[in-house]
């Protein structure tokens, strides 16, 4: 940094970069990354600082979009109790704790850059938004042009002729979720909230900010808030005039939340005329002390950075010693877990020091890599897969099971419904190719009076289950399983308890959710590079689909056997994974305690009222067929509602209603969305329609089809909880 100030000027470019976005950015991207570039020797967490430095390193040595700063700030948020909080106490109330990892990083991030020469900037009571707001005002009077390096769209109400913001790229190039660098202006701004810079606040102020806890006002999005502000200018005036809004709804929701609305504006609208306490045109950036910055890389043990910034700096870095204050052994506030136990006469780590570690220890990373691999090269081989036929067998699997701690399992049915579904067979397997089915109910050919009943030498049901209850429910022994859930709900129909367990579909999903599907046989090509049997293959398809009991019982093994198989090659190649990419928490206190509730539920059900559901249906079928008479009365015809078709042509062909718009075949559009706005604007015809189309919704989903989904064993509804079938975490039903 340099030691002469001197005043900005017409040319010169300012980089305000958001610290303290950027350092949560850099994390994320760390943890999906390599584990073993994300700790020190002592297991301090280095990741986040790792990829900050490195844009450091660039910002400073070749600027963004093919300009090179001359003013460089990096500026962070001082806490989050900011002037706003005493405005609005829930303000980012809803934030939850930084994750533990990156906690220590947050000063490590404010030593790189003094040790790159640079003044982490930060004030009391202001947020670095705030102060990016000032430097770029102060920046862009004095005729300089101004970078804003940051995502938050919050930022974009201060874009203007001088100033605009830089969005790096984000993911490698060419992967999933990967996104180019950017740069946003005016035009920019305009795309994503419907309105220029200077209207940004009105707009947020209306359509609130769910991430920063900003209330805003009811049933408002960005885009209504948009067109409302388009409309009437600016949020006081739209707030007097509130009454000359058509909707009923949307007028009541202004009327009833305009205070909200006026706090969220001074929420989400950034201070300019902050008195800053380090000037801008102290921001001048020079190249810095290369042996400082040396020996902060060095302490952090960045090894290829470390020889980027002596190459590019002129020192020598096998002549400079890592800073000590911060090197391994000093401390810096943070604890590491212990990577093995230490021996009973060995003394206590002082608090900071490096934990004792065998040079041999393999960290979690590694031996993901090694699963990884290994999975790939070992070959499904379904020749030597057994069918156990024979008690004592049985008891033999069972045995070597529980003596190795561990058995992947899966169940065989009769169909998808736990709830419904009968038993057929069950399937082990010990290691790769190490894999048996016993068939406990498969038929021969025929149905009904004809059919041939259970096939000759299976073990009888009873005496098997016998048998493999003990291991089933031994809390020494790991059963496996890839939707679990499932599984387990079948067995608990014959009173097994199955645990403790682990499952390999939720694995995957507190993994890689919105990577792709989470299927055995998709999760089996993705990490095995083997495509398992179909259960078309061996069961037919369409109107020739057989039951699986009705499988013979050489191809019901091979299909039946290689499912525990994959499934125990998934463990070993997802479970190390969890610990190395930081997921085993989420995994072991989240997701799979979830299922054994999630299957009580689902056993449970729910107990409905068939004779109320049939009063409510014909309550509705009357109610339905009023609306008809007014709507043939409206239209001048009688016509089927339920015909999107006719009601489009109706609507927007006869009648001439605005806003119409055609689908991909040409028709006209009658989306809820479209009548919705219609019926706002005073249009009898579309709002009869809506009531028309929500009384059919209430009996085709509920009073009529409920009473069917009525499980005959229990007298009861079951549902089914899918874990791992959305991106947003959420279940799904």
């Amino acid at each position: 940094m340099s030691t002469a100030p001197r005043p900005i000027q017409p040319g010169d470019h300012v980089f305000l970069v958001d610290g303290s976005s950027f350092v949560f950015r850099a994390y994320f991207q760390s943890i999906n990354q390599d584990r073993k570039y994300n700790f020190r020797s002592d297991r301090l967490p280095t990741g986040a600082v790792r990829l900050f430095c490195t844009k450091l390193f660039q910002f400073i040595r070749e600027g963004a979009m093919g300009i090179r700063p001359t003013h460089l700030a990096i500026i962070f948020d001082k806490s989050e109790n900011s002037f706003r909080k005493e405005l609005y106490p829930a303000y980012k109330a809803n934030r939850s704790d930084p994750p533990e990892e990156l906690i220590p990083q947050f000063p490590l991030m404010r030593e790189a850059v003094k040790a790159f020469g640079l003044i982490p900037v930060e004030m009391a009571r202001y947020e670095a938004d705030d102060l990016i707001a000032t430097y770029a005002k102060q920046a862009a009077e004095a005729g300089a042009d101004v970078l804003v390096v940051s995502a938050d769209k919050d930022l974009m109400q201060i874009i203007g002729e001088r100033v605009s913001m830089y969005d790096p790229a984000s993911g490698e190039a060419g992967g999933r979720g990967a996104r180019p660098e950017r740069r946003i202006g005016v035009p920019e701004v305009i795309d994503y909230f419907g309105v220029p810079p200077e209207q940004v606040t009105d707009v947020q102020a209306l359509a609130g900010d769910s991430t920063d806890n900003v209330p805003g006002v009811p049933g408002i999005g960005i885009k209504t808030a948009a067109t409302l502000i388009q409309d009437f200018g600016d949020l006081e005036t739209l707030l007097a005039r509130a009454g000359e809004i058509k909707q009923p709804k949307r007028r009541e929701s202004l009327q009833a939340n305009a205070e909200a609305a006026r706090i969220s504006k001074q929420l989400v609208t950034l201070v300019t005329d902050v008195a800053v306490e380090v000037p801008l045109e102290s921001l001048v950036l020079e190249e810095p002390d290369g042996r400082r910055l040396i020996a902060f890389l060095k302490a952090m043990e960045f090894t290829t950075i470390t020889r980027r910034a002596a190459e590019a700096f002129g020192v020598e870095a096998g002549e400079i010693e890592p800073d000590p204050a911060l090197a391994p052994g000093a401390p810096v506030g943070y604890t590491p877990p212990l990577a093995e136990p230490l021996e009973a006469d060995a003394p206590a780590p002082r608090p900071g020091a490096a934990v004792p570690r065998r040079p041999d220890m393999a960290e979690p990373s590694d031996l993901a890599s090694a699963r990884a691999q290994e999975a790939r090269s070992t070959k499904v081989d379904r020749t030597l897969y057994r069918t156990i036929l024979d008690l004592s067998e049985l008891q033999g699997w069972c045995d070597r099971a529980m003596e190795q701690g561990f058995v992947a399992f899966d169940t065989e049915t009769t169909g998808i419904d736990p709830q419904q579904a009968d038993l057929v067979g069950v399937s082990l397997a010990l290691a790769p190719n190490v894999a048996c089915y016993i068939p406990l109910a498969h038929v021969g050919a025929g149905d009904g009076l004809f059919s041939e009943g259970l096939l000759h030498g299976q073990i009888p049901m009873k005496e098997a289950l016998a048998v493999l209850r003990p291991m089933l429910e031994d809390r020494g022994t790991l059963k496996v399983g890839h939707n679990v859930k499932y599984d387990a709900s079948i067995l608990a129909l014959y009173d097994i308890n199955v645990g403790p367990f682990d499952c390999t579909m939720c694995m995957s999903y507190a993994l890689d959710a919105g990577r792709g599907n989470h299927g055995m046989d998709d999760l089996s090509v993705r990490h095995l590079g083997h495509q398992p049997i179909s259960f078309a293959e061996v069961a037919g398809k369409g109107k020739g689909q057989v039951t699986f009991d009705k499988v013979a019982l050489e191809p019901a093994t091979a299909y039946a056997a290689e499912d525990a198989d994959v499934t125990l090659r998934l463990w070993r190649v997802l479970k190390p994974r969890l610990p190395a990419e930081g997921m085993a928490t989420v995994y072991e206190t989240l997701e799979r305690p979830l299922i054994p509730v999630l299957s009580r539920m689902e056993a449970r059900g729910v107990a409905i009222d068939r004779a109320m559901l049939s009063r409510l249906s014909s309550e509705f079928a009357q109610g339905a067929a009023r609306i008809e008479d007014e709507i043939a009365e409206l239209a001048g015809e009688r016509l089927n509602v339920g015909s999107p078709k006719q009601m489009g042509d109706i609507l927007f062909g006869r009648m001439g209603l605005p806003g119409g718009t055609k689908t991909a075949t040409g028709a006209w559009s009658t989306k809820a969305n479209v009548l919705e706005e219609l019926a706002e604007a005073g249009h009898k015809l579309p709002q009869k329609i809506l009531e028309w189309r929500q009384l059919a919704k209430l009996r085709s989903t509920y009073t009529d089809a409920l009473p069917s989904y009525v499980n005959p064993r229990t007298g009861r509804v079951h549902t089914g909880y899918a874990l791992a079938a959305t991106t947003t975490g959420r279940l799904s039903s």
